[in-house]
């Protein structure tokens, strides 16, 4: 059977939580004031090509880990176009980092354009679709002859760096979370001419244990499979297939693992879906936690797997080809069975049953409504997860 599925993520309807509303009668000087410790503490920084590399290195002071911000996703051509435009000492975007512990930082803007010079640099990258230095083509650095190398290291890079001053001065301010601004900071951010989309944001500017775990959560096996993407390989985690596939490349795959740990607290699901995930990637795990979420997080979905025949989360249509995955199917089969772990024997023996049930359903014009609708209200999705739960349990009383 074909393997191919779209997966349908609904509304999110995002509700912007702006920063401190503050009192209607208070002076708009006052408010000013009050907030001021939210101004953006800031620094610029030029860079040689040579030094960027030496930064980024095994003991260098910037972390460019691609599994935990946004994913690789340019073509040689526009690498290749990078080092052109900076051999012609044409103007290049700066790149933006955030100060997380003194003097390291970590990524916030620039991914794509570093790693294309430290590829090039480190004779990975070869020269291609050069419309100017066209004669360079098919050149990889150690093939460049002497005026192009001193070319390169006389080029540079602008850096902007957000200091911890800009997220340690205002978090005594009571209406203004930890990460309200940096979020900010990222929202306004369009400088590497693919606007970053939110859950990329989420994974720059969250770092720690609950981030690494979603990666890890992305990366099972029994994950990969269940919704089309190419199976994780350590040793070549950037592959051609990987950066094709839709869901891996928008990091859309670690946000599915993210909705799992947001609407596991039902006194949590209030809102919209955007924000129960801004507010859930906040949360502090250790590693023991995180470890544990890694491994319940596995022991559900192969269990759902397995109940839906390797083919969860899915509306077969046999006319079609493919078949589409409802990201909110996903989301109450997942909590659904969560909140009734401990009857998971009983539910596996009425498996048939179950499948039969779902199918019935789809065929309900308004449970077909509920479970594919696109709406990621709190409302909408309770009443997923409460018409899935009742499936798992009345099937066969």
């Amino acid at each position: 059977m074909n393997n191919t599925a779209e997966v349908e993520f609904g509304d999110d309807g995002f509700e912007d939580e702006s920063i401190g509303q503050g009192d209607e009668k208070e002076s708009l000087d006052d408010y000013f004031a009050a907030r001021w410790p939210l101004r953006v503490v800031y620094q610029t920084s030029t860079y040689f090509l040579p030094q960027i590399v030496d930064l980024i290195g095994e003991n260098g002071k910037i972390t460019l880990r691609p599994e935990y911000q946004r994913r690789l996703r340019w073509s040689n051509v526009k690498k290749s176009a990078l080092i052109e435009s900076m051999l012609l000492n044409m103007p290049v975007p700066p790149i933006y980092l955030y100060e997380n512990d003194a003097a390291r930082y970590e990524v916030m803007d620039g991914q794509q354009r570093i790693n294309a010079i430290r590829e090039f640099l480190s004779n990975r990258l070869k020269l291609s679709g050069l419309r100017i230095l066209s004669r360079l083509n098919g050149l990889k650095y150690q093939d460049c002859p002497e005026r192009v190398l001193r070319a390169l290291e006389r080029a540079s890079v602008s850096a902007i760096v957000l200091l911890m001053e800009s997220h340690q001065e205002y978090q005594s301010i009571p209406d203004v979370r930890v990460g309200d601004l940096r979020r900010r900071v990222f929202d306004r951010l369009n400088t590497g001419g693919i606007n970053l989309n939110p859950h990329e944001v989420r994974n720059a500017m969250n770092p720690g244990h609950l981030r690494e775990a979603l990666v890890r959560m992305s990366q099972l096996p029994v994950f990969t499979a269940a919704f089309g993407i190419p199976e994780y390989d350590p040793d070549d985690e950037e592959n051609e297939k990987r950066i094709k596939n839709t869901l891996y490349a928008s990091m859309k795959d670690c946000e599915l693992a993210l909705r799992f740990v947001a609407l596991r607290d039902e006194d949590q699901i209030r809102g919209a879906m955007r924000n129960n995930l801004d507010r859930a990637m906040e949360k502090e795990l250790s590693q023991e936690e995180a470890d544990t979420l890694v491994e319940e997080f596995r022991e559900r979905l192969e269990f759902l797997s397995e109940l839906f025949e390797n083919r969860p989360f899915r509306i077969e249509d046999p006319g079609e080809a493919s078949s589409r995955i409802y990201a909110g199917l996903y989301d109450a089969s997942m909590i659904a069975l969560d909140r009734r772990w401990d009857r998971r024997e009983a539910i596996m023996e009425r498996a048939a049953e179950i499948r039969a049930e779902l199918r019935r359903a789809f065929e309900d014009d308004e449970q077909h409504k509920i479970l594919t609708g696109r709406r990621n209200t709190a409302s909408a999705v309770r009443e997923r997860i409460s018409l899935v739960g009742n499936l798992l349990l009345r099937a066969g009383n």
